[in-house]
């Protein structure tokens, strides 16, 4: 057993009441494990709770009704809006946009901004590092307008150095640079304010995925300055079916609308139509409105616990995972120093594969992920087909970290054993 200990700022215990499922087996009869929150997290009894209500108690259709159940539907939504706007310190709520998720999102803008902004030979610049809901958009519209893709190196520390993104602005002077906060296998947490600053003197317009940060830490969008910022609802406690695309004003105001239909439109005559001002304009057909509802008691949770608090906790377990994990003879973590980086670990063992490592550790409850993560260009320039990936949150615990370094060993030296038996047979 690792005998690492730590303090944390959290009541892991009171905060793990919160969460109904964790008190669940897994498959094997083991205790639950479960280190899978940046693929997606668990939700509290508080977000359960305020989605049935709502369901049971308020649901209606918004923004088209003048009876009561639609009128406090309406102003339910719309509070969950501002809600996700102070959240991440925008300014007005219209410059919030409900989308499906954090794909969407990005989506909306790559399709709407993207499309209406790039030209042939007109450049996107992109780390290697980033999630394929980030990169598959942009090629899309390279194939579309004829712009191309350029591409930031991970060092061999498993960081972007900020001299590395200047000089690639300054060369490709690129119309887009768009960006990861932290890189969901890697775990790098990148200098967003510092970068934002970058391209905004190189001329670029700026989009920050933060999938892997609102959920964490304390974001300030207008510190930040980024112009366009998204994130998903299910990676922070919240329901599936929602993300959040912040733009500003100006940007979204010059953007046509990405989908037609009810509810993004103004006028629509035979010959055309108007749409809807801000946020309407982008939210076309019945939104995800009990998801919104679920997204605001989600951040109303975290919020009550503390943003800066849980990312205090995350990295201490992160410290404790890594470097039990690197002492493992045969495993190689992919990435950077734990000061560097998120709750994420993610490696690799000699002689086993991602996908029988992971189903091992299933079996003492340990839920993990394995396979390429939506990162398959930053696996390719690695020379890796797949990783393991543990990433941990608020309801996870310092012995969970030690159990998950006991498991992984003992399923390596178990996986050596039997190589070990055949070779002598």
């Amino acid at each position: 057993m690792n005998t690492d200990v730590m303090t944390s700022p959290l009541n892991v215990d009171a905060i793990r009441a919160d969460f109904p499922i964790l008190a669940r087996k897994a498959a094997s009869g083991a205790d639950l494990i479960y280190l899978d929150n940046a693929a997606s997290t668990q939700r509290p009894d508080q977000v359960i709770e305020a989605v049935n209500l709502f369901y049971r108690e308020g649901y209606a259709n918004v923004h088209r009704g003048i009876h009561t159940l639609s009128e406090e539907a309406t102003a339910e939504y719309e509070a969950a809006r501002q809600t996700v706007a102070e959240f991440l310190g925008a300014g007005p709520s219209r410059e919030i946009i409900f989308t499906a998720g954090c794909t969407a999102a990005i989506n909306t803008v790559a399709h709407s901004w993207g499309v209406t902004n790039l030209g042939a030979g007109d450049v996107v610049l992109l780390p290697i590092s980033e999630h394929h809901a980030n990169i598959v958009p942009w090629q899309q519209v390279a194939a579309r307008t004829g712009c191309r893709l350029q591409w930031l190196p991970v060092g061999d520390d498993y960081l972007i150095d900020s001299q590395v993104v200047a000089d690639a602005l300054e060369t490709y002077q690129p119309k887009l640079f768009a960006f990861a906060a932290a890189s969901n296998t890697l775990g790098t947490e990148y200098p967003v304010k510092r970068w934002t600053e970058l391209g905004h003197q190189y001329g670029a317009t700026v989009l920050v995925d933060a999938a892997q940060a609102a959920p964490h830490h304390t974001v300030n969008v207008r510190d930040w300055d980024a112009d366009f910022v998204v994130f998903s609802g299910h990676k922070a406690c919240g329901p599936t079916g929602i993300g959040v695309l912040y733009g500003k004003e100006k940007l979204l105001d010059a953007m046509p609308p990405f989908l037609g239909g009810g509810g993004m439109i103004h006028l629509v005559t035979r010959d055309g139509f108007q749409p809807a001002r801000l946020p309407e304009k982008f939210e076309a057909g019945t939104p995800p409105i009990a998801q919104a509802v679920g997204l605001a008691a989600a951040i109303r949770y975290l919020q009550s616990i503390g943003l800066d608090r849980i990312h205090h906790h995350e990295q201490q377990l992160c410290q404790i995972a890594d470097k039990g994990l690197r002492q493992i003879d045969g495993l190689t973590v992919i990435g950077p120093a734990p000061q560097h980086k998120s709750g994420i670990v993610s490696f690799v063992v000699d002689g086993i594969h991602a996908h029988d490592l992971s189903q091992s550790l299933d079996l003492d409850g340990i839920a993990v992920r394995a396979g390429h993560h939506c990162t398959m260009p930053l696996h390719e320039s690695l020379g890796l087909a797949q990783t393991c990936r543990a990433s941990f949150y608020l309801y996870n615990s310092a012995d969970e970290a030690s159990r998950l370094i006991d498991a992984v060993k003992t399923t390596r030296d178990r996986f050596l054993n039997r190589t070990s038996r055949r070779r002598r047979v």
